[in-house]
């Protein structure tokens, strides 16, 4: 198996191998943005994955002068191995599949479209709610940070990157607060660079490296978002 010490360093980058937990998402960020620094006032897009990843977006945002949105792509599962991406579906409804995967499984075309009708089916869901308060923005050309507060197996982000891809970003970098070796092979291949804060050498789920890890729940997304379209407006949120 290949490992992290196999990947350039101009691709990854992980800045410690402790696990000491983070006090909350919000400093998680925080962290975040002062290895991303460089990127001020470079027109730069932060796309948080929900729910937790949009904290930490919220932070590099602020920090980085950056626009803040959420990414709606959602993996597609593999049969069997719901967190084996085998592609995933964009807000647009285009499809990425990922061959290998297909093909290594003999996944067939009645399954694909059953996987990713049920994918859009959340996606539309929460575009309804998001949309309505915050346009999507803009990616194609510009410098795209992708977030979330940890990741495990990384299908997840890797599904949001292959989207986001397809929009044709300048430059995509995955940050992460803390993953797994595992996920940061795999999303090494698909991002331009990835910034890991922690790499632990024992790894068993995100929410043991934080002391204070609650639930998100929509309101709280909606309440970020709405403060972004009110900050792009130049106006102070309501309340």
């Amino acid at each position: 198996m290949q490992s992290t010490g196999d990947i350039p360093e101009s691709r990854l980058r992980i800045i410690s191998y402790s696990g000491e937990p983070f006090r909350d998402r919000e400093q998680a960020g925080r962290l975040l943005a002062e290895e991303l620094a460089d990127l001020k006032g470079k027109g730069v897009v932060v796309l948080g994955i929900p729910r937790g990843g949009i904290i930490v977006a919220r932070e590099i945002a602020r920090s980085l002068d950056a626009d803040l949105d959420i990414v709606l792509a959602r993996k597609l599962g593999a049969p069997g191995q719901p967190e084996l991406a085998m592609g995933s579906v964009a807000e647009n409804g285009e499809v990425f599949l990922n061959p290998e995967v297909v093909d290594t499984l003999g996944v067939d075309n009645r399954y694909i479209d059953l996987e990713t009708e049920r994918q859009m089916k959340e996606i539309r869901r929460r575009s309804q709610l998001i949309r309505s308060v915050l346009p999507k923005t803009t990616i194609s050309g510009r410098i795209v940070i992708v977030t979330d507060d940890g990741v495990a197996t990384g299908a997840t982000m890797q599904a949001a990157l292959w989207a986001i891809r397809k929009e044709n970003p300048a430059k995509l970098i995955g940050a992460i607060p803390v993953a797994s070796e595992e996920a940061l092979i795999r999303l090494s291949a698909d991002a331009d660079e990835v910034i890991c804060l922690r790499r632990p050498y024992f790894f068993y789920a995100v929410g043991q490296f934080y002391h204070y890890f609650s639930q998100i729940d929509d309101a709280e997304v909606l309440r970020i978002l709405e403060e972004e379209a009110a900050r792009r407006k130049g106006a102070r949120p309501a309340g």
